[in-house]
């Protein structure tokens, strides 16, 4: 289950949940490259891995460009000599009732969610294929894979078709020792979720407290947030298991919110 000689591509890494899985990969062996639409924070992580004794570079990527996208895998193999590993991670969180919610604001959240998921393993997958040494693909979903929560139509739409779009892959790409599978983190105490808390308060007319107790962690066995370090860890983990026995599942980290 070794990542040592491997290749790690992380979309979205300069911060929260991918720059945790970017650092985890590299502190398990993989090279890993940050792509991120910010290309100044994501050399800013890059060297940080560096400073740390493990390998990395940044990439500038935005996930809902074809152009960016190819761009950013042909830099990764050009310099780093494979891509074993892709993290699609990149993604944003837009919240309003569905009688509210503007049609751009639904299609930017598709695009970012679901093109880029789509985009990046259809140009991946070909340099995984051409390698013959197969990989693994991994997508970061949600509890909203599984489950609905008011004020999130597009968000919840986004994350169900990442199951699927899995799915498809882990049956395409098992033949040729490619796996896919998606991460499904409940509520994670990031700069994405602390802009929910108001948002979501005034929305529902409940307090910022209510919220977090009510709405985020109720369903929870402990009341605790799921953290980045134990989504990271799950990512590497699917990353190094090496046997098709894991392939087109979800794996929910959630602290109990969603049990399957």
């Amino acid at each position: 289950m070794s990542l040592q000689g491997k290749v790690a591509l992380v979309t979205g890494a300069a911060s929260g949940i991918g720059e945790q899985c970017a650092r985890q990969l590299a502190q398990d062996g993989a090279a890993v490259v940050i792509a991120d639409l910010n290309l100044q924070n994501a050399q800013k992580v890059a060297d940080a891995i560096v400073a740390e004794g493990g390998k990395a570079i940044a990439v500038s990527m935005d996930v809902t460009s074809e152009a960016a996208v190819n761009a950013g895998i042909e830099e990764t193999v050009s310099k780093l000599g494979s891509i074993d590993v892709l993290v699609s991670n990149a993604g944003i969180q837009i919240v309003n009732p569905i009688e509210d919610y503007e049609f751009s604001d639904w299609k930017k959240m598709l695009a970012i969610h679901l093109d880029g998921a789509f985009l990046t393993t259809k140009a991946a997958i070909r340099h995984m294929y051409a390698a013959g040494k197969g990989g693994s693909i991994i997508y970061m979903g949600s509890v909203h894979s599984h489950e609905a929560s008011k004020l999130k139509s597009a968000y919840v739409t986004a994350k169900h078709g990442l199951l699927g779009l899995a799915r498809v892959v882990a049956k395409e790409g098992g033949p040729r020792g490619v796996r896919a599978n998606v991460v499904c983190p409940g509520f994670v105490r990031t700069p994405l979720v602390d802009k929910q808390i108001p948002e979501q308060a005034k929305a529902l007319g409940i307090s910022e407290a209510e919220v977090v107790k009510n709405v985020m962690l109720k369903e929870t066995v402990d009341g605790e947030f799921t953290t980045v370090a134990d989504v990271a860890r799950t990512v590497a983990f699917l990353a190094g298991f090496e046997s098709a026995a894991l392939t087109g599942q979800s794996v929910v980290v959630s602290h109990g919110w969603f049990m399957q």
